[in-house]
């Protein structure tokens, strides 16, 4: 699962702790957005026409041995483009300072056509450092 690259340099660094900070998931329409692991740092290198939803604060997060957990995560009343991919990121209430943490396209589903219901992801594990 890749990470982005300032991600890395922040939980090197105490600028990220996954359990104690608010972490939000977004649902990404690749159409609109192509990753760059190493330059992209903020939710705001995301156009907004790019993120078709938000998760509420992710819940029940924990590491254990390396690893990055949280429980299943769901998109409510999403409408808007299908989404290719899940990003997480740290919220800090502000795009230009909500740092963007892992990108994800293998998801069981995944494209999503969103139909105005809630989209349900049993996905748990987000990486491994």
């Amino acid at each position: 699962m890749p990470r982005f690259t300032k991600a890395n340099e922040k939980f090197l660094s105490t600028g990220l702790n996954w359990v104690a900070d608010t972490i939000r998931a977004v649902l990404v329409d690749t159409d609109q957005y192509t990753v760059d692991l190493v330059n992209h740092e903020f939710l705001s290198d995301i156009p907004s026409a790019a993120r078709t939803a938000t998760t509420d604060a992710l819940t029940g997060k924990a590491v254990t041995g390396g690893s990055t957990t949280s429980d299943p995560i769901r998109f409510p009343g999403v409408s808007g483009n299908e989404s290719e991919a899940i990003v997480s990121f740290k919220d800090t209430g502000d795009p230009a300072t909500s740092s963007l943490i892992s990108y994800h396209t293998a998801i069981t589903g995944f494209p999503v056509t969103p139909n105005t219901g809630d989209i349900n992801i049993n996905m748990t594990k987000w990486f491994t450092i």
